[in-house]
C-alpha cells in the first residue's frame, strides 16, 4: 500500500508491505522465509535510513547506509527507488537520495548518479525503501496499463489533438503540481486518447506498474520525516508486522543504531501511556 495526503500542499506520505489473510483479524497462516527477510531488510533500513537523513550529513550516507542493510540480509535494494525532499506542492524536490548508486555499465547505459545533496534543518523528506530477493531492476508491466500520471511543470509543446489539448488544460486546472489517476476525469476515455500525446511530448511524467524478475520477492516501506530543530522525527508509517521473520543478522553498526531507536520508542510510548492515564484520572 502507497498513500499520500497533503492539507494545502503541505504533504505525507506513507507506504507498507503486508500479506492478506484468509479472514478478518487473523495472521498469514504461513509466511514464506524468503518474503520474511526481504520485508524486515527493507523495514529496517527505513529505519536507518529516517535516522541518518539530519541536517549536516549528505545523501551518499544515507546510501551507504542502506546498501549496508541490504547486503547483511542478502537483498538487492530497487534501483529505480529514490527518496525525495518535498516543499508545498512539491513531491519530488531537487534534493534525492538514490537506494543504490549505479554501476559503471548502468553510468554507460545513460542512467543518472543522484548529484551530492547536504540535508538542511526545516527540510522534509519522504524516506522510500524498497528491496528484493531478485536483481533488485525492475521493468514496467506491459501487463497493466499506466494509469497514474504528474504534469511537468517546466515543458510546453504545442499539442495536435483536440483531446489531448482538453486533457492538458484540465489537468492544469485540477492537477498542476501533484500526481493524479485518469479515473478522476469524468471523461475518462477522452483521457486516455489524449495522454499518449501528452506523454511523448514530456508534458506528463507517467508513473508505469513495476514488476521484478519471477518468483521474486519484494517489500516496499515509506515514512516521511521533519528535520526539526530537536531533530529528525519520523511523523508516518506503522510497525512491521509481527509475522514477518528472519534468521538473518544486520551488521554490527546497524544493529546499534536499531536498539538506539527501539529504546527511544519505548521511552516515548512510555510517556505517552503515562499522559493518557493521568488525563483520563482527571475527567
Amino acid at each position: 500500500m502507497d498513500l499520500g495526503c497533503h492539507i494545502d500542499g503541505y504533504m505525507t506520505v506513507a507506504a507498507h508491505t503486508l500479506i492478506v489473510p484468509e479472514a478478518p483479524n487473523s495472521a498469514p497462516a504461513e509466511v514464506d522465509e524468503e518474503m520474511g527477510n526481504v520485508a524486515v531488510a527493507a523495514y529496517n533500513a527505513m529505519l536507518i535510513a529516517a535516522a541518518s537523513i539530519k541536517a549536516g550529513t549528505k545523501n551518499a550516507e544515507v546510501t551507504a547506509a542502506v546498501n549496508r542493510v541490504a547486503e547483511a540480509y542478502g537483498v538487492n535494494a530497487l534501483s529505480s527507488v529514490r527518496m525525495h525532499q518535498m516543499k508545498r506542492f512539491v513531491i519530488d524536490g531537487v534534493k534525492e537520495v538514490a537506494l543504490k548508486d549505479p554501476t559503471a555499465d548502468e553510468l554507460e547505459a545513460g542512467e543518472e548518479k543522484v548529484d551530492e545533496c547536504t540535508f538542511e534543518q526545516a527540510e522534509v523528506y519522504a524516506v522510500d525503501v524498497a528491496m528484493s530477493t531478485g536483481e533488485g531492476k525492475p521493468r514496467a508491466s506491459s501487463d497493466y496499463r499506466t494509469t497514474v500520471f504528474k504534469r511537468n511543470v517546466e515543458t510546453n509543446y504545442k499539442l495536435k489533438m483536440k483531446n489531448s489539448r482538453a486533457l492538458i488544460s484540465e489537468i492544469d486546472k485540477k492537477y498542476p503540481t501533484l500526481p493524479f489517476t485518469l479515473a478522476l476525469f469524468e471523461d475518462e476515455r477522452s483521457a486516455k486518447m489524449g495522454v499518449t500525446e501528452c506523454v511523448s511530448h514530456g508534458l506528463l511524467t507517467p508513473y508505469p506498474v513495476l514488476h521484478e524478475a519471477k518468483d521474486a520477492k519484494v517489500a516496499h516501506f515509506k515514512c516521511t520525516v521533519l528535520l526539526l530543530p530537536s531533530g529528525t522525527s519520523r511523523v508516518t508509517g506503522l510497525e512491521l508486522p509481527d509475522y514477518f521473520k528472519t534468521d538473518k543478522k544486520p551488521d554490527e553498526e546497524t544493529e546499534k543504531l536499531l536498539t538506539e531507536l527501539a529504546e527511544i520508542a519505548a521511552k516515548k510510548a512510555k510517556k505517552k501511556a503515562a499522559k493518557k492515564k493521568k488525563k483520563k484520572a482527571k475527567a
